[in-house]
């Protein structure tokens, strides 16, 4: 009798334990209640209507369209700061992380073999691993277009150009945007001075005023602020914007802006990680997918020029010239040679090593 008792006592306890303990477990969340963690690092304020501004743009997309939980980092230095930011959201669980500044390229690698089940995506690089891909936009096809428009718009055929940094990217869109001067204004000139800056208000804009103080009556830019705009604004001369659509800041100056639209590479690379099809690949995408175009026209750009302009961009939009246009020959560079023959193609490994200046740039490139 006593042992019955004793045992009924004991299935008591082992049946109240595990009510407790089912009380306490917490459910796992079903596949539809889990949340992606999706991180960002950027070079330079989000505020700066830039380059910076206009990834969170597509970083706001996707936390709106898809289950995901994003957080960003901006301003962060390239070098050492930006490895230790990377590495803190590697440690932290993040799913994806997007580093958008083409300095990040080594730091992201050192830090993506530590954590091989992440997933990393670096943005105008050209280094790559299993858990690593690059991104980026043919943004020269914008800048080419932007070009017919400067062209087209400039009295004095003096067009200045506040370059960033040396490098290809860079190389690329300047040559590009003087291609598409030179197709409706071979007298122009592209006069191009650097900052060696991405992001720094005040040294952009005193770019820009030396080379108007030049005679230059149209001004493009490969930065983030919208400085250069602004001293456009302030001579009353005309403008070309970059990144965004910056004409808050130069309501009568800007014409328009090669602008990027990165909601569509994030959402691809979000939904494949999703539906666990995701490998590393090199994403180069242009005006047929949306990841580049132009912003909106002044109302002061003549319907005929408008006209040259939508024509050129249907080009790309029904496949009736290469991704690689207006790279396309003759393409002569400031010494005369010949770069490129009649009707022959750049390919995209000489775009992305890009580092000469066509006939109609005036200016040099340094060297490192």
């Amino acid at each position: 009798m006593r042992r019955t008792i004793l045992v009924a006592m004991v299935l008591a306890l082992l049946l109240i334990g595990c009510a407790e303990e089912q009380k306490e477990a917490k459910p796992s969340p079903t596949p539809a209640e889990e949340k992606l963690k999706v991180a960002f690092v950027y070079v330079s304020p989000i505020g700066d209507a830039g380059w910076s501004y206009a990834h969170d743009l597509g970083r706001k997309f996707i936390e709106e369209h898809y289950p995901v939980e994003t957080k960003y980092s901006e301003a962060v230095p390239e070098g050492p700061d930006a490895e230790r930011v990377i590495r803190e959201y590697a440690e932290q669980g993040y799913d994806i992380i997007f580093t958008t500044s083409f300095g990040y390229m080594d730091p992201t690698i050192t830090v993506a073999k530590d954590f091989p089940n992440t997933v990393f995506m670096h943005c105008s690089g050209y280094k790559t691993a299993k858990n690593v891909g690059t991104y980026f936009g043919r943004m020269y096809q914008a800048r080419y277009l932007s070009g017919l428009v400067a062209g087209s718009m400039t009295k004095t055929n003096k067009i200045g150009y506040v370059a960033a940094h040396p490098i290809p990217e860079v190389i690329r869109g300047i040559n590009a945007f003087a291609l598409g001067v030179k197709k409706v204004n071979p007298d122009a000139k592209v006069i191009v001075v650097w900052t060696g800056t991405w992001y720094d208000p005040a040294k952009e804009k005193e770019a820009a005023i030396s080379l108007l103080d030049q005679g230059c009556d149209v001004i493009a830019q490969h930065q983030d602020s919208p400085g250069p705009q602004q001293a456009a604004e302030e001579r009353g001369v005309y403008s070309i914007g970059y990144n965004s659509d910056m004409s808050k800041f130069a309501p009568n100056a800007h014409l328009t802006a090669p602008i990027w639209n990165w909601s569509v590479i994030y959402s691809y690379v979000v939904e494949n990680v999703m539906a666990g099809t995701w490998k590393s690949e090199e994403i180069w995408w242009g005006i047929d997918k949306g990841v580049v175009d132009l912003a909106p026209f002044n109302k002061v750009v003549p319907e005929d020029v408008r006209k040259i302009v939508e024509q050129e961009k249907e080009k790309y939009l029904k496949g009736e010239v290469p991704e690689q246009y207006p790279f396309v020959g003759p393409i002569i560079d400031q010494n005369g040679n010949v770069v490129k023959a009649e009707g022959e193609a750049m390919t995209d490994e000489e775009l992305l090593s890009m580092n000469f200046f066509v006939d109609n740039v005036v200016g040099e490139i340094p060297q490192k």
